[in-house]
């Protein structure tokens, strides 16, 4: 018959698996020996601290720390050890720490980044490249011009080799459209000559007036500017020639009782390559910060072909 003490929960797999399992803090192989009544009286001395801290929730993890001793063996048998498993307090094993994932989550954004950010300054690249040179078969800006300066010294379109030139089409008796042009053509010089490392760009105004812009005109008109803008002027032959050759047009309007009349005329700031050859034009909707912008990647892709 079985003892009272050997029908209790001791010894019962059961209660052996109770709140203390929830740790997965031991597992009892009995094994084959003999579970006589000292043996029992000896388990039960054992693990009776273990049990009584079992009875508090709070106590659980205290319990999971703590060490067995080897179950005692019986006449012919070997100690059996009592096996232990401490697992993280989740139960789970841990994975990567969150610095890696951190780590780890940063590199492939940054990789994607600048995948993007490639394939975007690709797309940038060929649509400026098709721009160019969709504008360079538009055959704007051929041949040569001999025109004179605000100082009376001729001028041709070969003494602006090398330069990078932004220039506008105009009249000095317009009452807001070309000074209003004008101030951002200079307003974009003045950034472009504040960013070091870039080449100069020579503004350039040519009248589309030429029978009251004289030379004298044009001196007085083009100082109220930019102190290198260059002012061109010329016979109403000459003036025909060259805005011909950038398909500017103009026409002049019917004359009042003040002998006073305005010039109906196209509107658009031209950039030239130092090679003299027509780049790029910008209308009244771009901005001074556009036309830098632009200049500059003009100036960053720029390659002579008179070399």
């Amino acid at each position: 018959m079985r003892t009272g003490v050997e029908r209790g929960n001791a010894l019962d797999p059961r209660a052996a698996a109770g709140p203390g399992a929830a740790c997965g803090w031991l597992a009892l192989p009995l094994g084959p020996y003999s579970l006589t009544r000292n043996n029992v009286a000896y388990r039960l001395r054992s693990i009776r601290p273990m049990l009584l801290l079992a009875r508090t929730p709070k106590a659980w993890p205290k319990l999971c720390q703590l060490g067995v001793p080897a179950l005692p063996r019986s006449p012919g048998s070997k100690a059996l050890p009592v096996t232990r498993q401490l697992w993280s307090r989740q139960g789970q094993p841990q994975g990567p720490g969150l610095r890696a994932r951190l780590m780890i989550t940063a590199l492939i954004g940054a990789g994607l980044g600048g995948a993007w950010l490639a394939m975007k300054a690709e797309k940038e690249r060929g649509q400026h490249q098709r721009r160019t040179a969709a504008l360079r078969q538009a055959a704007v800006g051929q041949g040569d011009f001999s025109l004179l300066d605000h100082r009376g010294q001729a001028r041709c379109k070969a003494d602006f080799r090398g330069q990078w030139v932004l220039l506008y089409f105009g009249f000095t008796h317009c009452p807001d459209i070309c000074p209003d042009e004008l101030e951002k053509l200079v307003r974009a010089v003045r950034l472009l000559e504040a960013e070091p490392g870039l080449p100069p760009v020579q503004p350039v105004f040519i009248t589309v007036d030429p029978e009251r812009d004289d030379v004298a005109a044009m001196a007085r008109y083009v100082q109220d500017f930019h102190p290198r803008l260059l002012g061109l002027t010329g016979s109403p032959e000459q003036v025909a020639q060259v805005s011909r050759s950038y398909r500017v047009y103009y026409s002049a309007g019917p004359k009042d009782e003040d002998q006073d009349y305005i010039v109906d005329h196209s509107v658009a700031i031209y950039l030239l390559s130092p090679d003299g050859l027509f780049t790029d034009y910008y209308g009244r909707a771009q901005s001074a910060q556009q036309i830098v912008a632009s200049v500059r990647r003009h100036m960053a892709a720029f390659r002579s072909v008179l070399q």
